[in-house]
């Protein structure tokens, strides 16, 4: 019997032949918000500190709006940890997981985005983010959630349980998509240091480091997903990624200024 197919340079392909996956590759894709800048503002490095780190936060970022294109994308921080343990507890899958994880930093996305309306924050889906370019000429500052959508369709960590694309990567991810200028993760530490800074005052501070030299190390602990700094060096538009202190807001505007006041991974 006879497949019908449809002529195309794709006819007959398996679509996982390993050449014709090595040609697709292209230097330049067409970059849908080049002036963006993604800021990921951690649950559990900033929101979960309350209104006395994240009130000057979203007024800094309120400010910087009004002259630079910013999505926020929030993480959950400790209520993910809490549900998230209460779901290991009870043998619950990877991608439930992820399920309940998304539902929290959803719930974050709503508050910011309230805390920023006086500056034209309006919170957004994950089905809007095509609608940006729009949002920005109507004077928007457009807030979302930053797990991603996989759902129960999570993919299964190298080991345990835990979803290892969470709002970081999901952050990353949605920089990577729209072709944004930069992507910030704002956390409550200087940057990424050799050991966590909190338990070991006397690690080091990698201001500006590869990606692979990051994954080389081996480091027990990480102030940001270790799924990013994998996905970076793969990465066509986001070629670098920002940590800074938001316990520091003006380290953001920093950044925007092509400064580095914490750390920059690069692919």
């Amino acid at each position: 019997m006879k497949r019908k197919e449809i002529r195309s340079r794709l006819t007959g392909e398996t679509l996982v032949r390993r050449t014709l996956v090595e040609s697709t590759a292209i230097e330049k894709p067409y970059r849908v918000t080049p002036e963006l800048n993604v800021i990921k503002i951690g649950g559990h490095g900033a929101i979960d500190y309350g209104r006395e780190v994240v009130i000057p936060l979203t007024e800094e970022i309120g400010r910087l709006s009004k002259k630079n294109q910013i999505l926020v994308v929030t993480g959950g921080g400790t209520r993910v940890r809490h549900i998230m343990d209460i779901g290991l507890d009870l043998d619950m899958p990877t991608g439930v997981l992820s399920e309940l994880a998304g539902k929290v930093s959803e719930q974050n996305a709503i508050m910011i985005s309230i805390l920023l309306s006086k500056y034209g924050g309006v919170r957004i889906k994950r089905d809007d983010l095509l609608e940006l370019p729009m949002l920005f000429r109507m004077d928007c500052l457009p807030v979302t959630h930053g797990t991603p959508p996989f759902g129960l369709y999570e993919p299964p960590p190298e080991k345990g349980r835990i979803p290892a694309f969470r709002t970081d990567t999901g952050a990353f991810l949605i920089a990577e998509t729209m072709g944004a200028k930069r992507c910030i993760f704002v956390k409550d530490v200087d940057g990424l240091c050799t050991e966590n800074p909190k338990k070991n005052k006397k690690a080091k501070l990698l201001k500006d480091v590869a990606a692979e030299e990051v994954l080389s190390m081996g480091m027990e602990d990480m102030v940001i997903e270790r799924k990013v700094v994998e996905l970076l060096r793969y990465a066509v538009n986001m070629k670098e990624v920002y940590i800074v202190n938001g316990m520091r807001p003006e380290n953001i505007a920093r950044v925007l200024k092509g400064e580095n006041p914490g750390t920059i991974i690069r692919a």
